[in-house]
């Protein structure tokens, strides 16, 4: 279980895919609440799930400061994230939010960015991802060409990777995240699908008497 399934230990339990994704839509959400002055928390289920489970106090009165300041300081320390990570998703919501309409929108594409972003590159990086993790640096040089290709090559042999590609390179111009941003967050979750274990399959049972 990752930090936001927590019983009672949470630091031995850090580190999965979801635990990440979830303190991602944590910050943005937060930056979200204090550039438009969103007080009603239900606006922001990941925020509320998170200011509840770690008990984060509201601070200055002002929704969003203590929660993006956790969040962040969890991102860089269990994860490595640097500090232009959170620059660009910072900027991509003061160019995109204006109001809680367009907040609402941004999620859903960001939420379809990330998506489209990550089944692209599960599909483009199939043997590549079979390396030892030990091969980090390698890893991270395949991840930052083929983030380069997806965001520069203009056809596909294949229409679902076209396609996917396609809008994968819509969601990068109207979100405004930079190849660096796209090569830090997918080589993050590269990496954590690795580290996670592998489903079992099911035991055939004898249906014979």
């Amino acid at each position: 279980m990752g930090i936001f399934n927590k019983s009672t230990d949470t630091k031995k339990t850090v580190g999965t895919i979801e635990d990440f994704m979830s303190l991602t839509r944590v910050y943005f959400q937060s930056v979200l609440a204090v550039n438009l002055g969103i007080t009603n928390i239900r606006f922001l289920p990941d925020v509320a799930h998170f200011k509840r489970l770690f008990k984060i106090p509201t601070q200055a009165g002002k929704l969003g400061l203590g929660e993006k300041a956790a969040a962040k300081k969890m991102l860089m320390q269990d994860y490595g994230l640097s500090e232009s990570y959170f620059k660009e998703i910072e900027t991509s919501v003061k160019r995109n939010c204006r109001n809680q309409n367009d907040a609402q929108s941004y999620t859903f594409m960001f939420q379809a960015f990330s998506s489209d972003l990550m089944m692209l590159m599960g599909n483009l990086m199939q043997w590549k991802l079979r390396l030892p993790s030990f091969f980090k640096g390698a890893l991270r040089t395949m991840t930052e060409k083929t983030i380069h290709d997806v965001c520069t090559k203009p056809v596909w042999k294949e229409d679902d990777v076209h396609k996917t590609a396609t809008a994968v390179k819509q969601y990068k111009e109207r979100l405004g995240y930079s190849e660096q941003w796209m090569c830090e967050y997918s080589f993050t979750v590269l990496m954590l699908a690795k580290k996670e274990p592998k489903q079992k399959p099911e035991a055939k049972t004898d249906s014979k008497a």
